[in-house]
């Protein structure tokens, strides 16, 4: 079975940061994990080099347009050659591979009748190269998605018949509950489209910078529209329109994207594809977004994250499990460096590091570096059940995307390694003359440590494959058949000497995000002023938050807490969310069950007396005590609040 993985193509109008980073690296994992297990995969990523943001991006670096693409795109591709990303193909969109691909769908869509001309006028947004119903803005002008300004204009356009597909949208939702993941990002684009689609505009003549129109529509004024000519680059990559060599590998398997553009990718996408008549993607995976040390990055504050930089500072493998295991795919991430310096010291130089550093040194001492595992099953069997049950559980959260959860399981193989050597102690063994005993469990956990890393290879590709080479074994889809697949143990051999994987690391290798300034106007203003200034934030921070209507379905008391409940809130997502709130002086369990709730949604899970917290309840609160601020009216659970 063939598998298709792909990034979005990222766009020219400036430098990698560490979410393009954090997108490459989970796509580039996800193809490694196949192309490990046998599958015949495909991976691409690239750049989305058209449209009027891009063409005035030029004109202010006084740079001709296709110079400026260049260089932009060349510092994408460089980078991930650097971080050793793994891709089978980079896609331009202005290959002209990709040109005449994207020609030949406009002209296949034409002829259907799914796209006619006629006028537009509406409400555009620059940044994000999109059109928005007066209903949509936000005071009747700004963006809904970055807050910016939006200019009314009329031109001429080709509409693609975005409405004709609305129903097919909203069955093919509902008969593959999966196509959009995590599900608790389903709701946000089916309610979309619920709304009613309007027929998009495909062309602008206001630019000029993007593909020209087919010969045989004869319209040389329209230039394509950035997001159908950006998004077909996911077929034109494999030939489509032109050489088709590599259609065998459409659909994609998943398609991974921000948070931010999936309703172009799980609505416009679909439809487009619907036209032509090719089948639909099996996935696509929205992530979140990431912070840093709780703070929404900007080049105006100082604070942006170059993955570049990380990556000379501390490794681009240790900066590729952190940012895998960090947050739970979906949800916002933070980046913090003493997060980021914990997880070296205590996942990657303790649990992994250190174990072979034992296993290398009690073989040395005990068998001059030799590792037999032929009494591996007689001392350990149920330690070997215990690896295996690991391993047989890890497909599953790299089948649903969860690299935290896959990593968070992978780690219980260390657990059991160091268990082991602790609870078996083989000097205390070889003192009583149990040498095969102790050398059963040496083996042990050289096999424990051979076939996690080997789990562990699609996360951290070069570790591995030092520890694999110390071990005397090849990481490939030969090993991951035999030792995790078919649970044979290691033949006989000799472990090879390495110097220590992790160092650990005593204080911040980076220089640590400038603190944020106030923003004075002038020097007489009063501190009161100041203070107020401190305090605003723009339109578009306030959207990143997600406010949702819940309904508490149980309610508990929290055992030695004289504040806590927990509650279960029902956000109309697949089971309910937990969220522990200090709330109990003023409302007991009883009276909470089945009424409505507001719920800060997409907080970064929390821990409060060693309970997980996926949520916030708002509230008010006075001399008079405190009060659950609640719909006005009973709404549907996962209702927005905005």
């Amino acid at each position: 079975m063939s598998k298709y993985i792909t990034t979005p193509i990222y766009y020219v109008n400036g430098e990698a940061h560490i979410g393009h980073a954090y997108t490459t690296f989970i796509a580039d994992t996800m193809a490694r994990y196949e192309k490990l297990k046998g599958e015949d995969t495909y991976f691409l990523t690239g750049t989305d080099e058209h449209g009027q943001k891009i063409e005035e991006s030029a004109q202010k670096s006084g740079k001709p347009t296709q110079e400026f693409a260049d260089e932009i795109s060349a510092g994408f591709k460089n980078l991930w050659d650097e971080f050793e990303i793994n891709y089978d193909k980079f896609i331009r969109t202005t290959d002209e591979d990709h040109k005449k691909g994207v020609q030949k769908a406009f002209e296949a869509m034409h002829n259907k009748g799914d796209i006619y001309k006629d006028f537009y006028e509406g409400h555009y947004c620059v940044s994000c190269e999109t059109f928005f119903t007066e209903m949509q803005l936000v005071d009747g002008e700004f963006c809904p998605d970055c807050g910016r300004g939006t200019n009314i204009i009329k031109e001429e356009s080709y509409f693609f018949r975005l409405s004709k597909y609305e129903d097919a949208l909203l069955k093919h939702y509902s008969d593959n509950p999966d196509f959009i993941m995590p599900r608790s990002r389903a709701n946000e684009v089916i309610n979309f489209v619920k709304g009613g689609l309007r027929d998009l505009s495909v062309t602008r003549t206001s630019f000029t910078w993007g593909v020209g129109m087919p010969e045989s529509i004869k319209d040389d004024k329209h230039v394509m529209y950035v997001w159908l000519d950006a998004l077909l680059n996911y077929i034109t990559a494999l030939g489509y329109g032109t050489t088709e060599e590599n259609m065998r590998y459409w659909p994609a398997s998943v398609q991974f994207v921000g948070k931010d553009i999936l309703r172009f990718h799980a609505i416009y996408w679909p439809a487009f594809l619907m036209s032509l008549d090719l089948p639909l993607p099996k996935h696509i995976g929205a992530h979140g977004w990431w912070t840093r040390d709780g703070e929404k990055m900007s080049k105006s504050k100082g604070n942006v994250v170059s993955p570049r930089e990380v990556a000379n500072a501390y490794g681009v493998e240790n900066l590729r499990y952190f940012m895998l295991r960090e947050v739970p795919f979906g949800q916002d991430g933070d980046f913090s460096q003493r997060a980021f310096i914990d997880r070296i010291n205590s996942e990657l130089s303790n649990d992994l590091g250190n174990l072979l550093n034992r296993i290398i040194g009690m073989s040395g001492k005990y068998s001059d570096f030799e590792i037999d595992s032929k009494d591996v099953l007689k001392y350990h069997k149920r330690e070997l059940d215990a690896m295996n049950l690991v391993l047989d559980s890890l497909d599953s959260y790299m089948e649903n995307l969860q690299t935290h959860r896959y990593l968070e399981e992978l780690w219980k193989l260390f657990s059991i390694a160091n268990k082991s050597i602790e609870e078996h102690a083989p000097w205390v063994k070889m003192k009583e003359n149990k040498k095969n005993e102790a050398l059963a469990t040496v083996a042990l956990v050289a096999n424990i440590l051979a076939k996690a890393s080997i789990m562990l290879f699609p996360v951290m590709p070069k570790t591995t494959n030092t520890i694999a080479d110390a071990l005397n074994f090849k990481i490939d889809n030969a090993s991951y058949r035999e030792l995790v697949i078919e649970k044979k143990l290691l033949k006989l051999f000799n472990i090879k000497v390495v110097p220590p994987l992790f160092p650990r690391v005593e204080e911040p290798l980076m220089a640590e995000a400038p603190l944020a300034q106030p923003n004075i106007d002038s020097a007489k203003e009063s501190q009161d002023s100041l203070k107020e200034q401190d305090n605003l934030i723009e339109i578009g921070q306030f959207f990143e938050t997600s406010l949702k209507v819940g309904v508490v379905v149980e309610a508990k008391e929290v055992p030695k807490s004289k504040k806590l409940l927990k509650l279960q809130v029902d956000l109309g997502e697949d089971k309910p969310r937990q969220v522990v709130a200090g709330i109990r002086e003023f409302y007991t369990p009883e009276s909470l069950i089945n009424t409505q709730v507001c719920v800060v949604a997409n907080l970064k899970p929390a821990k409060l007396m060693g309970m997980i917290s996926e949520g916030m309840l708002l509230a008010a609160k006075d001399e008079d005590g405190l009060c659950l601020v609640r719909p006005e009216k009973p709404k549907k659970a996962g209702t927005p609040i905005g």
